[in-house]
């Protein structure tokens, strides 16, 4: 049986975003009688840990240096390699190129050398960067890694409009919230003045704390929950849902989610502006904007909460976008290496 590895980041400041999408093509890659496992220090985020454990993977801690890459692999005796790291020096992608090795990238390569670089990214093909030597670019939408809980969940048909006198609202901002959003998000919701049903997912005590000292109005209702393995089930309940645009926006898109996001660091610029741009999702403006003046999200909100048939055409034009098939072509490119 061969064997992959999947090199990641993961880690409170860092989120879970990486590991999401590395599940996703896991999960594709072991239907196919191929043993994977993954090197990262999944125990300083426990949900991670808990996500990769549930699935029967084994986990390494992550190593550093292009000599501690090369000896891990030997010993472990990998046929290929899966990295998705912001944090490695380039001197490590080097180094594994006498494996196969496949990259997952967001735009900017950072340094990322491989036989197969993936920019799952919207509107990705567009751009034409200067490939490592030896290199094939997968780039656009076709390639996302949608995770099986997201596609047990997506509907068969685009969504259509669906009214709600009191819409039910969900926000989530990774495993971590490491930026936190939600706090800031609630308080917009409230600033409404309209009614809404909201949950909200507070990795800690703390941003729990935060959230629930937020003033709503008698026929404003906020429920604050801990990181959910239902989150495409709360999804799917959801009228509208709230999120930061990273990893997590394909994933609603491709479940036909009413999406509104907030772009919480600049490495998510680029990928916000393509998805508002597309019409595919509402775009509540930059966190460190809506810190100090939530006066521009607040009128999107109001639309998103009274308008249901917006609501349906944004639903639906994200369901038609994300097709969930990505993860078979990645595969396939991986494991055609082998």
């Amino acid at each position: 049986m061969k064997r992959v590895g999947v090199r990641c980041d993961v880690g409170p400041a860092r989120g879970i975003g990486h590991v999401m999408r590395c599940l996703a093509l896991a999960e594709e890659v072991r239907r196919r009688d191929v043993e994977l496992l993954f090197i990262c220090d999944a125990h300083t985020v426990p949900w991670a840990a808990d996500q990769i454990a549930g699935r029967g993977i084994d986990v390494h801690p992550a190593v550093w240096t292009p000599a501690e890459h090369v000896e891990l692999f030997g010993r472990l005796e990998l046929d290929a390699v899966v990295f998705d790291s912001y944090d490695l020096d380039a001197s490590v992608y080097a180094a594994a190129r006498a494996l196969p090795t496949l990259a997952i990238v967001d735009g900017d390569f950072r340094g990322a050398e491989a036989d197969v670089l993936v920019d799952q990214n919207l509107a990705a093909e567009l751009d034409h960067p200067t490939l490592p030597r030896g290199s094939v670019r997968l780039a656009g939408l076709p390639y996302v890694m949608i995770r099986d809980e997201v596609l047990d969940h997506r509907p068969a048909e685009p969504p259509t409009a669906r009214p709600a006198a009191v819409p039910k609202v969900f926000a989530f901002f990774g495993g971590t919230d490491a930026f936190g959003a939600g706090p800031y998000v609630a308080r917009a919701l409230a600033a409404t003045g309209l009614p809404f049903e909201a949950t909200v997912v507070a990795p800690s005590p703390d941003l729990a704390a935060q959230i629930a000292a937020g003033e709503l109005q008698p026929h404003q209702q906020l429920q604050i929950i801990g990181p959910t393995n239902q989150l495409a089930a709360e999804v799917r309940a959801a009228d509208l849902t709230i999120s930061a645009s990273g990893t997590s926006t394909w994933e609603l898109l491709c479940l036909g989610a009413t999406t509104a996001l907030v772009c919480v660091v600049d490495n998510q610029v680029m990928g916000y502006e393509r998805a508002v741009g597309t019409g595919a999702a509402a775009g509540l403006g930059l966190l460190s904007a809506l810190q100090t003046d939530m006066s521009s999200a607040v009128p999107t909100l109001k639309r998103l909460l009274t308008d249901s048939a917006e609501r349906g055409r944004l639903a639906s034009a994200g369901w038609e976008l994300v097709d969930g098939r990505g993860r078979e072509r990645v595969a396939d490119a991986l494991l055609q290496l082998i």
